[in-house]
């Protein structure tokens, strides 16, 4: 069962696909949002959830004060779970600026206009490296100049690369079969 972790929606039961997606374990969401509230990274954030899956991660951003939400999903059943996911915090929080995207991740970030301050990008184990580059380059101009993308992939996957959309890692970790990366734009000083 999926809830909602902490902040004012906490405890609300999330509903999940049946099939097709990995929710992000309890402890691996309760560590990465114990780690973005130390670094203030969700206060009044602009937040995008691609592969939404359930919704889950840009859910938990809002009950801990994140100020919007776009969420991307291309499969039509996890998009309608998102939809009541997103339908259930919202009367929790009585504030949000919530929208689904039923759509696939490179078609939304084409015509997006951002900017975006935290994202969460928990693709298919089987996306290959040279769809997640791209979706990485079409994500990049989308991002506040302090953003943190959050790349959640297999350890035994190839690492992203975030170095062709002008990202860097500044944080790693694994939990089990999951990886971590903590992206960010790279600074104009280091660019130049």
């Amino acid at each position: 069962m999926t809830r909602i972790i902490a902040g004012t929606a906490r405890g609300l039961r999330l509903d999940v696909p049946g099939s097709g997606t990995r929710p992000t374990s309890d402890r691996v969401r309760e560590s990465l949002f114990g780690a973005l509230e130390s670094a203030d990274a969700l206060a009044d954030a602009r937040v995008l959830d691609l592969y939404a899956g359930s919704g889950a991660l840009g859910l938990e951003a809002l009950s801990r004060g994140a100020q919007s939400a776009d969420f991307v999903e291309r499969s039509r059943p996890s998009a309608s779970i998102v939809r009541r996911n997103t339908v259930t915090v919202t009367k929790a929080l009585g504030k949000a600026s919530v929208r689904v995207h039923e759509s696939a991740a490179l078609a939304f970030l084409k015509r997006a206009s951002g900017p975006y301050d935290l994202v969460f990008t928990d693709p298919p184990y089987d996306l290959d490296d040279a769809a997640m580059t791209a979706d990485l380059v079409a994500l990049a101009p989308l991002l506040s100049s302090d953003a943190v993308v959050v790349i959640e992939r297999a350890r035994r996957a190839t690492p992203p690369d975030v170095a062709a959309a002008g990202l860097e890692v500044f944080r790693e970790k694994s939990y089990g079969d999951t990886a971590i990366w903590w992206v960010q734009p790279v600074a104009e000083s280091q660019s130049r």
